[in-house]
């Protein structure tokens, strides 16, 4: 199972969702069946660490997200991934837009996954502190119930 997370540059939200993500699956023993990795629609930030007030809300939580490295999206991922989840509206757009006709990954947001249908991570970059630590609450939830869901499914696939 390959999970892509997505948002606009990948240097806050889709990093913070990969970093925090990981760490779920490997408290959840689902590390060695699950693989994570993020991107962004844009390509402005390609090779670059995540912005350091997001890796400082992360560590402060105990996720590491130093390693990381932007990447833009690539007409690839919709083959390579099983679940492409996008931080907010537009991105979700844009994946909807590049999205090939035989594409069988699962396109969505990832507050879907939260019980906050349609809902979006709000982009902390122009912002102060508190809205890493916000965009960090919202993505714990939502990893928990990814995890929930994805149990579900690898039962149902045995």
């Amino acid at each position: 199972m390959r999970i892509l997370f997505v948002c606009l540059g990948n240097i806050c939200r889709s990093p913070t969702a990969e970093g925090v993500f990981r760490r779920r699956l490997e408290e959840a023993g689902l590390a060695e069946v699950v693989t994570v990795d993020s991107c962004g629609t844009g390509g402005w930030h390609i090779g670059k660490a995540p912005d350091a007030r997001a890796q400082a809300a992360a560590r402060g939580r105990g996720v590491d997200l130093s390693s990381l490295r932007a990447r833009q999206l690539d007409a690839e991922d919709f083959v390579r991934f099983d679940y492409l989840l996008a931080m907010d509206d537009d991105n979700l757009a844009s994946l909807e837009a590049l999205r090939p006709a035989d594409c069988d990954a699962q396109v969505g947001l990832l507050l879907d996954f939260a019980g906050e249908a349609g809902r979006a991570v709000p982009d902390p970059y122009y912002g102060g502190e508190q809205g890493f630590d916000e965009v960090l609450d919202l993505v714990e939830r939502a990893a928990d119930g990814l995890i929930d869901h994805l149990r579900q499914r690898l039962e149902c696939e045995r």
